[in-house]
């Protein structure tokens, strides 16, 4: 009988995160307020059931343990007091990117709790310290006027960071990442992200001349140095092409993208050449099965899940995603493919692809270069980080170890995503605050055209009256 269920349940999954996942676009298609306003309330009732059978499979599959369905009710109120706080707090939030920042949540939730009790527990707190920063970070983002001038803060605090982080801490997994307090990790480079992002977004809207530029191509190749030598390969990467995004999209320059493409295809032949980690992570793609003992065994265990779990997954509880190296976080979408489904980690691409186009369409928007560079380079470490996570663990390109943003494990990931995301709803606010006053001094201008009108015509009456007298 519980096999059936599990069953059962695992179609009503997919095709709730379906019809999530259509709305997610659709929403960008309608331009009926009352018809908008229903598609995102109803994301929120197809998240909420989602949830809800998702942790109904798994207290029944955990033999009713009771902690899960203590974790279940934290994890509503939770997500429930998110989208009541940032819609009360700020009425012009984008609901949209709300929407999809709390579904991700979910999906994590979800998928952390089937893996383990503990780790499922410790992501609820960090998601609840998160979103409780986050809340203030618009206000922030609203009344600094000066966050634009700080360029030499925003790239001093994170080169002194990453040289912390090189010089102090302890190795984990053959890398130098953070720092552990209490039981508690913390991973500088998350946070040192969005660090870059500013100083460059500052640097450029300071100046764009070609001295400026290759002060800022300087301090940003330091951070990226910094932590290929700390063998943080992913964000190295990460920054890397953020960086390169930013610089274009600032100068419109082709030749710097050129420049920067050759730079970076010449550093990862010689990080190929002097790294032995570059190496066997670089063999562990050419060939993962032939290289299982040596790096490859990561790779191949995700390929088997992947293709365990095929179109529609094998149900949840039913599959051995533990056999897959640190599935919570760095291998965390081959987990869920392997009992969700190969459509539903599609589902999940497109929610986290309808994010960017958000941020994009933000960005675009915003008249001042700071704000629109800050979303730009924000929306481009969001959805890269996204590629280079499940690009590795799909084999279509070499594993780097990073996270998938909002879903796998980690409190320096998370907490740095959702202060992204707030980032962006208070660039979201300044825009619709923009656009109110833009119309507001359309409204003006139209109104003292026509009184203009009408004195003009009451003056011609008058001059038309004083000749028949």
């Amino acid at each position: 009988m519980s096999h059936l269920i599990v069953e059962i349940s695992k179609y009503v999954i997919i095709i709730l995160m379906a019809v999530y996942t259509y709305s997610c676009f659709a929403v960008f298609s309608t331009w009926d307020p009352d018809s908008k306003r229903d598609m995102l309330r109803n994301q929120n009732v197809l998240m909420f059931l989602l949830h809800l059978i998702s942790f109904l499979i798994l207290f029944m599959q955990k033999d009713f343990d009771v902690q899960i369905a203590g974790l279940y009710g934290l994890q509503v109120v939770l997500l429930a007091t998110t989208i009541l706080a940032y819609t009360k707090l700020y009425p012009k939030v984008s609901r949209v990117v709300l929407n999809n920042m709390c579904m991700l949540l979910t999906v994590g939730f979800i998928m952390l709790t089937r893996l383990e009790y503990e780790l499922a527990f410790k992501q609820f707190i960090f998601a609840a310290i998160g979103i409780g920063i986050s809340l203030v970070v618009p206000i922030i983002i609203k009344k600094l006027k000066v966050l634009s001038e700080l360029r030499y803060i925003y790239g001093g605090v994170g080169i002194v960071s990453l040289l912390a982080v090189l010089l102090l801490a302890k190795a984990s997994g053959g890398a130098l990442l953070g720092f552990t307090f209490g039981g508690f990790s913390i991973q500088p480079s998350e946070f040192i992200k969005i660090l870059l992002v500013f100083f460059v977004a500052s640097s450029f809207k300071y100046s764009l001349s070609f001295k400026n530029i290759v002060f800022t191509t300087a301090v940003a190749a330091l951070h990226v140095l910094i932590l290929v030598y700390s063998t943080d390969l992913g964000a190295g990467l990460i920054l890397f092409v953020v960086y390169l995004t930013m610089l274009y999209v600032a100068t419109k320059q082709p030749l710097y993208l050129l420049a920067g493409g050759v730079a970076g295809a010449g550093a990862s032949v010689l990080g190929f050449k002097l790294f032995s980690h570059v190496k066997v992570r670089v063999q562990a793609w050419q060939d993962p099965f032939a290289n299982y003992d040596y790096g490859g065994y990561q790779v191949a265990q995700s390929l088997f899940a992947i293709a365990t779990g095929g179109w529609l997954g094998v149900g949840l509880m039913q599959g051995e995603p533990e056999k897959i190296p640190v599935a919570e976080s760095d291998f965390i979408f081959s987990a869920i493919c392997e009992e969700l489904g190969l459509i539903f980690g599609i589902c999940l691409i497109l929610i986290c692809i309808s994010v960017y186009i958000m941020f994009l369409n933000i960005a675009m928007e915003l008249k001042g270069m700071f704000y629109r560079l800050v979303a730009l380079g924000l929306g481009t470490v969001y959805i890269f980080q996204v590629f280079v996570m499940i690009g590795g663990v799909t084999k279509f390109i070499p594993s780097t170890g990073v996270t998938l943003p909002l879903v796998s494990y980690g409190g320096s990931s998370l907490l740095s995503t959702l202060i992204m995301f707030a980032i962006i709803q208070g660039l979201y606010i300044l825009r619709e605050e923009e656009e109110n006053e833009q119309r507001k001094k359309k409204l003006r201008r139209e109104a003292g055209s026509r009184k203009a009108g009408r004195r003009a015509g009451n003056s011609g009456n008058d001059r038309q009256r004083a000749k028949g007298l």
